[in-house]
């Protein structure tokens, strides 16, 4: 099938072009519990994730940013019904779960506290083949002696002494990541905000950096408006994209065209 396009059918459509174990990595945000109107569109989550573990390489990724919605005073757990279903379903592994905490809230509840994160849950074909990971995290006492001598507690409750190092200016982050949200910030692109719910470029970025290599292959199956394409291009890697609504595939044109353009020029 063709690379480095976006497909304007259901993703159960682009997946049946695929052959087995065939995408490196997937960053896709779902449509979850009726929390947005996607043009009256709906997926069927079963197959969904039943595709995309035969689709995946081995050591391959799946990173699933969902929510829940709440439905007569009561989260409705549709994450970690759908998480345990990748898992105990599908054959994929929890590799990380992960929090996706955003800078503001919209319509907070007066009877609970402000609701702020999404969950990033990163699901891998068996051992991640790729992990890139990011070392942005600004060490307190980078330069210095570590402390003592550095230790593990084993799991008879005893330490393990690992000896002493010096710390390094920065370490490996955590698995909060936090991302400013809205206009100017999700993206520049003013085009892309014409879709009701898109989630911060560099979301798609850090998460393509981390489970992939450039020239590697990134399917997004609910492509949106068009961010991990953005991600995957800005990346060099390729990529492949679902999106079933004519309009937002419009949106996804118009927002990639200038980079498409410039990779031909």
């Amino acid at each position: 099938m063709e690379i480095n396009k976006n497909y304007n059918e259901s993703n159960l459509e682009t997946m049946a072009k695929m052959p087995d174990n065939f995408i490196d990595l997937t960053v896709t945000s779902p449509p979850y519990d009726g929390l947005r109107d996607y043009n009256g569109y709906s997926f069927d989550f079963e197959n969904v994730a039943k595709e995309l573990f035969r689709v995946t390489k081995e050591g391959g990724v799946v990173v699933w940013n969902v929510n829940d919605s709440t439905i007569d005073g009561s989260e409705s757990l549709t994450s970690f019904k759908q998480a345990l279903y990748f898992v105990e379903e599908c054959g994929f592994k929890l590799h990380d779960t992960m929090i996706y905490e955003k800078n503001s809230m919209s319509m907070p509840d007066k009877n609970r506290y402000y609701s702020a994160f999404e969950y990033m849950f990163v699901f891998s074909k068996g051992k991640p083949k790729t992990t890139n990971l990011i070392e942005d995290r600004k060490n307190r006492w980078a330069g210095t002696s570590s402390f003592g001598t550095r230790s593990q507690r084993q799991k008879d409750g005893s330490l393990k002494k690992n000896g002493k190092g010096m710390v390094k200016d920065f370490g490996v982050r955590f698995n909060i990541w936090r991302y400013n949200t809205g206009a100017g910030y999700s993206t520049k692109d003013d085009v892309a905000f014409e879709h009701p719910a898109i989630f911060p470029e560099k979301l798609a970025y850090d998460h393509i950096r981390s489970w992939s290599n450039e020239n590697d292959l990134v399917y997004d199956c609910f492509m949106g408006s068009g961010t991990t394409a953005k991600a995957s291009i800005s990346s060099n890697r390729n990529w492949i994209g679902s999106e079933i609504s004519k309009e937002y595939c419009k949106i996804i044109e118009k927002r990639l065209e200038p980079l498409m353009n410039n990779l031909f020029t």
